[in-house]
């Protein structure tokens, strides 16, 4: 069978939320003075973070709703391993904050046009470069919630790659593969592929790769792999061999051997308060101090980065509670 409604359906309204805080974003950059763009962005970017954030927020509120009903409710999940979707909203997938990450499109546009590249085509870039970012920044922030929701769940084994028509073609050679469950999402810039976790009880069969290079039509093969590889595949050529599926694709978060961390949650919100309670109980800090002015010392993990070291389903739950992505 092909990937059950309800994930196809999970995956489509991600998408949506991506495309609506992109048209938000496109909106607030046309209103740009160009003739000061580095001030107007960052007068405009207020409603732009919360547009974005707000949209990822929903995307990771999706993911439990979507599990209960996909897989019913799991008994053996415990209560303090419920997933924390504001731990997820109002930074990048590499754990930069929003309002950082979102002041670069402006920035790409002021040096080109110090370049030499005319202001039009210079801010026609950086909408581009916004668009992409935010897309890609509600895109990571949906699938890093349901890694998470399903890393908590007992009865998830693992889970298999859903790639939607449209697709990239290194996207394409992936459908339907499985990994663990603890296994980082390979993603690329805009991608929207997701996942559906995997159970003794629910065991998804999604399109293969051939399946979806038999269901497209000759424009949209010459458009998704190019007209020199359709015609090597349709010669008999290896399909995954010919994409060189790996090239480019990567762990949202997987730099060598870099830990990509945030600083998101470390001033205000979850992380910080089970830091401050873990210090206290360690006796690292007296019981009558109050919260008040603490900073965390200790780098904050992506849930990508957790996935992408842990050793084992163990391993990574309990960096997902030391982090502050489970309740």
């Amino acid at each position: 069978m092909s990937p059950s409604p309800m994930a196809v359906a999970h995956a489509t309204a991600r998408m949506r939320l991506a495309l609506a805080a992109a048209r938000a974003a496109r909106l607030a950059w046309r209103t740009v003075d160009r003739d000061a763009p580095g001030p107007s962005w960052l007068a405009a970017l207020g409603p732009v973070i919360a547009a974005v954030a707000g949209a990822q927020l929903a995307a990771a509120q999706s993911t439990e709703p979507w599990l209960e009903q996909l897989l019913g409710l799991d008994d053996g999940q415990a209560e303090s391993d419920r997933l924390n979707p504001a731990s997820l909203s109002g930074v990048t997938g590499d754990g930069t904050p929003l309002v950082q990450a979102l002041q670069v499109p402006v920035w790409t546009a002021l040096r080109l046009v110090t370049r030499g590249v005319p202001v039009v085509q210079a801010m026609a870039r950086g909408q581009l470069l916004l668009d992409l970012m935010v897309r890609t920044a509600v895109a990571d922030a949906g699938r890093a919630a349901d890694s998470v929701g399903m890393t908590a769940r007992p009865a998830v084994t693992s889970y298999v790659r859903v790639v939607e028509g449209g697709a990239c073609s290194r996207c394409v050679v992936l459908a339907g593969r499985e990994y663990g469950v603890s296994a980082a999402f390979a993603r690329h810039p805009r991608c929207h592929c997701g996942m559906e976790p995997v159970t003794r009880e629910h065991r998804p069969q999604p399109s293969s790769p051939q399946q979806l290079y038999d269901a497209m039509s000759e424009t949209e093969r010459k458009r998704t792999f190019g007209e020199a590889a359709v015609k090597a595949i349709d010669d008999g050529a290896d399909l995954a061999q010919v994409v060189n599926a790996r090239r480019g694709m990567a762990s949202a978060t997987a730099e060598g051997q870099r830990l990509q961390t945030t600083t998101e949650g470390t001033v205000r919100g979850e992380f910080r308060r089970q830091e401050f309670r873990r210090l206290q109980g360690q006796g690292a800090i007296p019981r009558s101090q109050s919260i008040r002015g603490f900073r965390p010392e200790r780098a904050r993990l992506m849930p990508e980065e957790i996935f992408r070291i842990a050793d084992d389903r163990a391993h990574a739950m309990r960096l997902l509670r030391l982090h502050g992505y489970l309740y």
